[in-house]
């Protein structure tokens, strides 16, 4: 039993007695991936490195696993067309600036009648869509901050800012990978509501979320396998340099190794712990999300946990993944994760081919 409360799934129990099988690995590289022209220089910050690509396949090679790197985008199709699979671990963020993109590569392994890992389509298109994946999450009981969306400048000047709770959080409505998440993204009256909103619709081209900020510490959740997955991990995040509120930006997430503490396990109350533990299954189920996830609160100081969103596909760099960090700290090795992330995919796949 681990100090959050939560008992850490063993990689072996997903495991035990499945087959060893062939497994594509389907990603989209950043240095693959054409950067778009005028686009904000965090467009391509979702996408992943041949560090974390090569990592994967050593983890899965290390299970006796056969690894077939397929790639993504059009390299993807080809790929996949010429290939006998019995599983593929997708980790592909999809392209564009579509709001489903991260469903494209489920959604053509599901037409071929290919197996994979993590969620399928529909959760992957309704999670990057935080209002709606808040709003579905807020039906299971889960708390979330008040939030308004803005689709463009017409609905912008209607809104009547001065009556939203402030201070105010803006972010692009459907972004990972804290994509236009800034130190400034805080916001303390009407005026900068409207500021920060016209630029996020600029440059983003997409809906804008509004969020009542929760002054708080912040949180993340790792979840591995089904029925009901089990919690790895509850992470705090915490700035080494003490400020009157923390903005877990993109700046701060580049910058990590010297701005930041992971505490895993979070020394928050046993009362908090088991309220966010519970509160992230309620998202999991709620949301369809399959064999791993990871989900980011803020906690009040009245311990409430208030859900932010969530994400069916968490970046597994070895190093800097908040999802591998969590797991070392409760002492897995990476390849043991990636093997508990196989292993619920096979055993609600059937086990075997």
């Amino acid at each position: 039993m681990s100090e959050d409360g939560e008992d850490p799934i063993a990689a072996e129990r997903l495991t035990e007695g499945l087959p060893r099988v062939r497994i594509g690995l389907s990603y989209d590289l950043k240095d693959k991936v054409p950067e778009p022209q005028g686009k904000p220089e965090d467009a391509l910050e979702e996408y992943d490195s041949l560090e974390t690509v090569d990592a994967i396949a050593r983890a899965i090679e290390a299970q006796h696993h056969s690894v077939v790197k397929l790639g993504g985008g059009r390299e993807f199709l080809n790929n996949v067309l010429g290939q006998k699979l019995d599983l593929v671990f997708n980790i592909a963020e999809g392209l564009g600036n579509y709001r489903s993109r991260e469903a494209q590569v489920p959604s053509v392994l599901e037409m071929l009648d290919v197996p994979y890992s993590g969620s399928d389509p529909l959760c992957l298109a309704v999670s990057l869509e935080k209002p709606l994946a808040k709003r579905l999450v807020s039906f299971s009981g889960v708390a979330t901050p008040r939030w308004q969306v803005v689709g463009d400048i017409k609905q912008l000047k209607e809104v009547e800012w001065s009556q939203f709770p402030l201070p105010a959080f803006v972010k692009p409505a459907h972004e990972g990978s804290s994509k236009g998440i800034r130190m400034t993204s805080r916001l303390e009256n009407s005026q900068q509501i409207v500021a920060a909103v016209s630029e996020l619709l600029e440059y983003y081209k997409q809906p804008v979320m509004v969020e009542e900020f929760i002054d708080g510490e912040e949180v993340t959740v790792g979840l591995v396998g089904n029925l009901p997955p089990k919690v790895v991990g509850i992470m705090r995040v915490v700035p080494l340099k003490k400020t009157d509120y923390f903005v877990y930006s993109l700046e701060v997430k580049r910058d990590w190794e010297s701005l930041l503490t992971y505490e895993c396990p979070a020394q928050l109350g046993r009362g908090v712990l088991q309220d966010i533990a519970d509160s992230s299954l309620r998202a999991f189920e709620a949301l369809g999300c399959r064999d791993f996830a990871r989900m980011d609160f803020r906690i009040s100081p009245d311990g409430t946990p208030y859900f932010l969103e969530v994400n069916p596909l968490p970046g597994l760099n070895p190093k800097s993944g908040d999802l591998p960090i969590m797991a070392r700290k409760v002492g897995w090795n990476y390849d043991a994760l990636i093997s508990a992330i196989i292993g619920a995919a096979l055993q609600r796949c059937g086990g075997a081919p």
